[in-house]
């Protein structure tokens, strides 16, 4: 979708621990999504995705965390990020 161009009207990305890598927020930025749901279960790849998302055009609107493993530490956080730019 990327290589020919096509834009989405919502993305949905669900990270591994080690996060992201900057070549995904940059293509999600190309497609210019209306929303991305953004999935994350590391607290600092999630502030770095967010901070650039938001320098970017991006806003979060809304996170939620999520206890899909009470017997472990881990917390899932699922956020719902907004485009500012039309």
């Amino acid at each position: 979708m990327y290589a020919n161009g096509i834009r989405a009207e919502m993305a949905v990305v669900d990270l591994p621990r080690k996060g992201h890598d900057e070549s995904l927020l940059k293509t999600l930025v190309y497609m210019q999504p209306k929303r991305i749901v953004y999935v994350s279960c590391n607290p600092s790849t999630l502030a770095r995705g967010l901070h650039y998302l938001d320098q970017n055009g991006y806003r979060t609107v809304e996170v939620q965390p999520v206890d899909m493993f009470p017997w472990m530490h881990y917390v899932e956080c699922l956020v719902l990020i907004s485009r500012t730019k039309e």
